[in-house]
């Protein structure tokens, strides 16, 4: 059993109780972890409270440098960690070795930054007065992680709120804690105080409510679905709390008649269908302009069918399975509801067969036309490898419908003329844009979401100011 971490120390639940961690390619117990109760996030909680003291106090450069050695300690666990991974998410090796190399940059980006954190000198309209303004840690920090990228998103932010002077306790979603404990255990053995970094698996409900409920915790990192992003934020309330949500997205993807049609069409399927299409920001609604949408579809089409499907260990595997039953039935009934209102499948639109797939998840890439825009594919969130496709006459029509939805997370145009790609990234509703370009993450660039996409920002020196407090101090000479 892996036991999570409190305090630098392993340990059991309080209850007893275990969860078994299951294989989404078989079925299979990978491993267990304990069963987290109230009592055990409190133990967390008021171990990261004691150790903030000490922490807070920690020179900048000096909290940096554990960071910067727990990532060349993943780095250099880089095997076996992708493998663990692989086997509690589903994703393919090489993906997991991608979002461990994200941890690791992320860690070292934000070891860099220590020496940013600084205040300012502020003259005053009174005599013999100056003023200055301070950058203080805020205190114990929650990190509620998702089960999509269990580890690049705890990395969001433990770095940021670690190296800016606060202390932290991890809540990893229960069906893919393993290695994020294990990356919990090697950044705990660079040498960090005690308490400074905990992890606590179980529920949502108990684990999780607890960190939102307990005043000792004083923010809250939250990376998940939009309705339960929305309780974070009620609950938080209620002890002002600080809060920093990544929710859900529908990114639109707007390929333009003078577009790239071959690096647009890899990035649709990259964008799709990475991760199972399981990611906030994967692309989740395609406009192609009437002329280019047929020679388009046909490329996309063939792309799309060379995936190979199966488990993530296998050679060569580009598409792993979902990641639970309940994942591959929403995604089947989005695509279900599109078909009934008229909706063509032109590839994909059911479970694979054979043998190899019969005890695990998976669901073939899945490409649609003709998708009315009230269909649950376009009006929610499909968080799985289905593609719906629009035809739209303009850059203006494009525009329209991509900001037609609640969300507004990540989107993407492909165009030679950059007055086109300027005018779009400047008017659609988003909090980041890619132009000609794969959508991929940067650390030096803030990230987060608009409408009911979130609130606040990761990544970039923005999500250090999230994790510090500004005060102002007045001095009479």
């Amino acid at each position: 059993m892996t036991k999570f971490h409190i305090a630098g120390e392993f340990s059991d639940s309080k209850s007893g109780e275990v969860t078994e961690i299951r294989n989404p390619a078989t079925g299979e117990v990978v491993d267990t972890v304990p069963k987290g109760t109230e009592e055990d996030a409190r133990r967390a909680v008021d171990s990261a409270h004691e150790a903030f003291e000490e922490w807070s106090q920690t020179p900048p450069t000096t909290r940096g440098s554990f960071l910067y050695q727990g990532a060349q300690k993943v780095r250099e666990a880089e095997g076996e960690l992708s493998i663990l991974l692989t086997q509690e998410q589903g994703k393919p090796k090489k993906e997991a070795i991608l979002e461990l190399r994200r941890f690791a940059s992320t860690l070292e980006y934000y070891a860099g930054l220590g020496v940013s954190i600084r205040g300012s000198y502020i003259p005053l309209h009174d005599h013999n007065r100056y003023g200055m303004i301070i950058k203080r840690p805020i205190g114990v920090c929650g990190a509620i992680v998702p089960w999509n990228f269990p580890v690049s998103l705890m990395g969001n932010k433990i770095a940021p709120a670690l190296v800016a002077g606060n202390t932290v306790v991890v809540k990893p979603a229960s069906t893919t804690p393993l290695t994020s404990i294990r990356c919990i255990e090697i950044l705990n053995k660079t040498g960090l105080p005690k308490g400074v970094l905990n992890i606590v698996t179980g529920p949502g409900a108990i684990v999780g409510e607890e960190l939102l409920r307990n005043p000792k915790v004083r923010k809250i990192g939250f990376t998940g679905e939009t309705e339960t992003g929305k309780h974070v934020m009620s609950v938080a309330a209620q002890e002002i709390k600080r809060v920093t949500l990544e929710l859900g997205g529908s990114d639109p993807l707007i390929v333009c008649e003078d577009a790239d049609l071959d690096g647009a069409v890899k990035a649709a399927a990259v964008g799709r269908f990475f991760n199972c299409g399981q990611a906030c920001l994967a692309i989740k609604r395609l406009y192609l302009f009437e002329k280019i949408a047929d020679p388009f579809i046909e490329k996309l089409i063939e792309r799309v069918k060379r995936l190979k499907i199966g488990n993530g260990l296998e050679e060569g595997t580009i598409i792993g399975p979902l990641h639970t039953q309940k994942q591959r039935e929403e995604v089947e009934s989005q695509v279900e509801d599109a078909q009934k209102s008229g909706a063509k499948v032109l590839t994909g639109g059911k479970r694979p067969t054979g043998s190899e797939f019969d005890k695990g998840f998976f669901y073939l890439p899945t490409l649609l036309s003709d998708v009315p825009d009230s269909g649950k594919i376009v009006q929610e969130e499909c968080f799985g490898p289905a593609l719906p496709i629009f035809r739209v006459k303009n850059l203006e029509e494009a525009i329209e419908k991509a900001n037609s939805s609640i969300y507004g997370l990540g989107s993407s145009i492909w165009t030679q003329d950059f007055s086109k790609a300027h005018y779009a990234a400047e008017r659609i509703e988003a909090g980041y844009t890619w132009i000609n370009s794969i959508q991929t993450i940067y650390d030096e660039l803030p990230f987060g979401g608009l409408k009911h996409s979130g609130l606040g920002k990761e990544h970039g020196i923005e999500a250090l100011e999230h994790y510090l407090e500004t005060k102002s101090i007045v001095i009479a000479t």
